[in-house]
């Protein structure tokens, strides 16, 4: 197994797993090269990093496939997710490119991510987290602590299952869930995303997390997919996955 048994129980208690070297080196100096195309800027040129932040969409080719698509990644994905529960990805995004800059980070917040739109498009989120079947972070650059990790709560998907429980199917909605969970966690311990190219984190769907200030000198290249589930949690089941357990426990608390 890709996961060590420790490693999926730090998982189902702290909400997150660092796989390292998840993806071939090559293959993201690759990804990298199309995301500076794609941006038009210089990586050997400061002059031309005018901006703190670039957000890029969805980038679905062969190099990109092959980040999202190798044997270890399948792996944890059916460790975690259960096999056969999840859906393969096409491509990796969204890109959330953070350069160094003294400006206060944009898009940043405490958040959990939404996983399904309601009746009239707005996000929103429910106990079997529908169509969410983990965060992930693809990290394409070294992510050092100045480098605009993202910033975790450890252990704060447990918080979140309280606010799900009576909201049955429809769930609620992404802004209302977020008000309530950012300040039922504010206690957590907080752990920096850090890591180099290659590497990736599995998070727990209900995972509250941040973006982060870059004040180092190397701009940070990083994908933010979810991976799609095929059927919402089973929460009463007697083999629960360990995203399951989590959620389990989440409401035992």
């Amino acid at each position: 197994m890709v996961l060590t048994a420790n490693q999926v129980e730090q998982f189902v208690e702290e909400g997150f797993v660092k796989l390292e070297r998840a993806f071939p080196e090559g293959v993201g100096d690759q990804c990298r090269r199309e995301l500076w195309d794609a941006i038009g800027c210089d990586p050997f040129d400061r002059s031309t990093w005018t901006q703190p932040f670039i957000r890029l969409e969805s980038f679905r080719t062969p190099a990109f496939r092959a980040a999202a698509n190798t044997p270890s990644l399948h792996e944890a994905f059916d460790q975690l997710v259960g096999a056969g529960r999840w859906i393969a990805l096409t491509g990796l995004g969204t890109f959330p490119l953070r350069f160094p800059s003294t400006d206060a980070p944009l898009d940043a917040g405490w958040h959990v991510e939404a996983s399904f739109a309601g009746a009239h498009g707005e996000m929103r989120v429910n106990l079997g987290s529908r169509g969410r079947a983990l965060l992930m972070l693809f990290l394409f650059s070294e992510v050092g602590s100045d480098d605009a990790p993202t910033q975790v709560r450890v252990g704060s998907h447990l918080d979140v299952p309280q606010f799900l429980e009576d909201a049955g199917d429809d769930g609620v909605s992404w802004m209302t869930l977020c008000q309530q969970v950012v300040p039922a966690s504010a206690g957590r311990p907080i752990e920096l995303a850090t890591g180099s190219l290659g590497d990736v984190y599995l998070c727990h769907p209900f995972l509250v997390h941040t973006g982060t200030a870059h004040r180092g000198s190397t701009p940070r290249f990083m994908a933010q997919p979810p991976l799609r589930s095929i059927e919402v949690l089973e929460l009463d089941s007697p083999n629960p996955t360990p995203v399951e357990r989590a959620v389990m426990n989440g409401r035992g608390r």
